[in-house]
């Protein structure tokens, strides 16, 4: 029997093309990618990858409405990502719109739809990390970006899409394809690029000195490669009657000292950080701490094993940033 299709949107990101290799790697090749490639360097990710089509975003409708029988599900991960874009139109149009008209097609062919919503939902934290439906009208998001997820979030609720999709709300993911982010690359990979020039890194002072000292705020860091795992069991046969949201992080927080130690490490370089004031545009919408509550995915995944922060970032560092690879 014929495998059903499986639509990716953002398929040549950093976590849409690991998924494509982690599926690649488990005998499953009838996929479709969507995504807008235009002149950057974000194909190399798609290099030495299994699949049917890369089809523009642009003419995913178009494709859906004469193959749509062939498609069992719908892995949706594109967006636009910048936490500090202030078009709030465009967010609109790319990220909210585009995901109610792609969820409505799927759920109302009854395919198969996951999609990529965001620890920035969060907002400032005060209201937790807790992956649950019916708190999401308790979350303030801080930017423009987050408050776009959220409105997604609540259109699924609100339309009982929750029955049959899932949201999967990424923490801070970091790791190898993520060259062609820009400004919007881990802060692994920035600062991996400053020690190795300067022997050096730069962390922000904290903007809540009374909660949080200089390099002590928290973030939930979650390797690429554990989060791609974590994204592909939402399409396993056995786990599809899963719905709802689901958090993907690893449900421990660690410091910004922490990373940058764990980074020298991998460096084998001596420890140097200097601690600069923070960016007035982000003070208001910073994150001193998330660690994402992974109860519900622990429970449906139990025997799920996550990579220490130390291993990853020394992975990422030796095998992929100093030997300019890709995964």
């Amino acid at each position: 029997m014929t495998r059903p299709i499986l639509v990716i949107t953002g398929a040549a990101g950093m976590i849409g093309s690991g998924v494509v290799r982690h599926l690649n790697a488990l005998k499953i090749n009838r996929l479709i990618l969507v995504d807008d490639l235009k002149k950057g360097e974000k194909w190399k990710n798609l290099i030495q990858k299994d699949f049917l089509d890369l089809v523009p975003k642009g003419q995913l409708f178009e494709w859906l409405q004469a193959n749509g029988d062939e498609v069992g599900g719908v892995l949706h991960l594109g967006a636009c990502s910048d936490t500090t874009e202030q078009d709030a139109d465009y967010l609109m149009e790319n990220n909210v719109r585009f995901t109610w008209r792609l969820a409505e097609w799927a759920l109302g062919r009854n395919k198969r739809f996951v999609y990529a919503s965001s620890a920035a939902t969060y907002g400032d934290g005060s209201a937790g990390f807790a992956d649950d439906e019916e708190r999401l009208n308790e979350l303030s998001p801080l930017n423009m970006y987050g408050f776009s997820k959220h409105l997604i979030d609540l259109w699924m609720k609100r339309e009982g899409g929750f029955r049959r999709a899932v949201a999967l709300k990424y923490f801070n993911v970091f790791g190898p394809n993520e060259y062609h982010k820009g400004k919007m690359r881990s802060m692994v990979l920035k600062m991996a690029e400053k020690a190795k020039n300067e022997g050096k890194i730069e962390l922000f002072r904290s903007n809540d000195p009374k909660n949080f000292t200089d390099g002590e705020q928290c973030r939930d860091f979650i390797y690429v490669k554990d989060a791609v795992k974590m994204t592909s069991l939402f399409f396993e046969s056995e786990n599809l009657p899963l719905a709802g949201i689901y958090n993907i992080g690893c449900g421990e927080g660690a410091t910004w000292n922490q990373l940058a130690k764990a980074l020298f490490n991998a460096l084998q370089l001596p420890l140097h950080i200097e601690y600069i004031e923070m960016p007035k545009e982000l003070k208001l919408q910073y994150q001193n701490y998330t660690c994402a509550e992974m109860k519900k995915f622990n429970k449906a995944f139990p025997h799920f094993s996550y990579t220490p922060l130390d291993q990853a970032v020394k992975e990422y560092v030796q095998d992929y940033i100093l030997k300019a690879k890709r995964w």
